[in-house]
């Protein structure tokens, strides 16, 4: 069992903020659950070199397969994640709004789905994927996808702007920035922006809005800390991100997952990983 996470080349650290390796092999005999994966704030290409996934819709109940590669958009809410007995996937986590840069499609058009990456970058992207699949080397894989990336940036569509800066701002300071006034008018500012033309321009090229980002990152932030501390409770948890009290919380995690904190918390211990002794932190 495998999980990396790691930076990519500095190179590629204006596109690209993270690489994530996942492999593990279940037993035959052994039933295999599905992953409860909670909104994250990134945009991804996902590399499914072995056995692909399939994404249950907790609103709807709808399950659809994942092509052998996919581009991802934001998600704001939870889905549950089927895989197969071998799971091995390589992963690219984007700089917020490098996606948008890289491929020109709005990110709005992604929230909450993704598009088979073979029908937006074909026909490169079929031999990197038939290369991923031709080997068991993860430093070959990680060789393979950082030359395709090189591609892309090659062909980029737009430019770096301030309002991508701001993204990054927001993200890297989870419980500094406020999205009530003049907190937005200051982030607008930043961004050389008017506070209407900031806000169209983040959601064309976040996908989603600014303060639903910003929301979306608290709540991330939050499970990887109950995670690293299963023992602190709930309500200290809340305070040390930011949260004005417990029932926000709990309000996030209602809205996002559909559960209470310690309903989620006890669904997400019975994640893949953890079943060879991994937690996601």
């Amino acid at each position: 069992m495998l999980i990396r996470y790691f930076l990519p080349s500095p190179a590629l650290r204006e596109y690209v903020r993270l690489l994530q390796l996942i492999h593990f092999v279940f037993p035959d005999t052994a039933e295999v659950p599905f992953k409860p994966y909670w909104p994250r704030p990134e945009h991804c290409l996902t590399f499914y070199t072995r056995q692909t996934e399939a994404i249950e819709y907790i609103d709807t109940g709808k399950q659809v397969q994942k092509p052998r590669s996919a581009l991802i958009g934001q998600s704001a809410i939870v889905t549950n994640r089927h895989v197969g007995r071998e799971f091995l996937t390589f992963q690219v986590v984007f700089q917020p709004g490098a996606l948008y840069r890289l491929t020109g499609i709005p990110a709005h058009e992604l929230t909450n789905t993704f598009v088979d990456a073979e029908a937006i970058f074909a026909p490169e992207i079929r031999l990197v994927n038939e290369r991923l699949n031709s080997t068991d080397s993860y430093a070959r894989m990680t060789e393979i996808v950082e030359e395709f990336i090189h591609f892309l940036i090659r062909k980029s569509k737009k430019d770096l702007r301030p309002v991508d800066k701001v993204s990054l701002f927001m993200l890297q300071n989870p419980t500094n920035v406020s999205l009530d006034w003049p907190g937005l008018d200051w982030l607008a500012n930043q961004a050389c922006l008017s506070t209407r033309q900031f806000y169209e321009n983040f959601v064309q090229r976040m996908g989603i809005s600014p303060k639903l980002y910003s929301r979306i990152i608290r709540f991330d932030n939050t499970i990887r800390l109950r995670n690293a501390q299963p023992h602190k409770d709930w309500l200290s948890i809340a305070i040390e991100l930011g949260y004005y009290d417990y029932q926000h919380l709990v309000r996030d995690y209602k809205e996002f997952t559909h559960l209470t904190p310690t309903e989620f918390s006890q669904r997400e211990n019975q994640a893949p990983e953890r079943t060879f002794g991994i937690v996601e932190t």
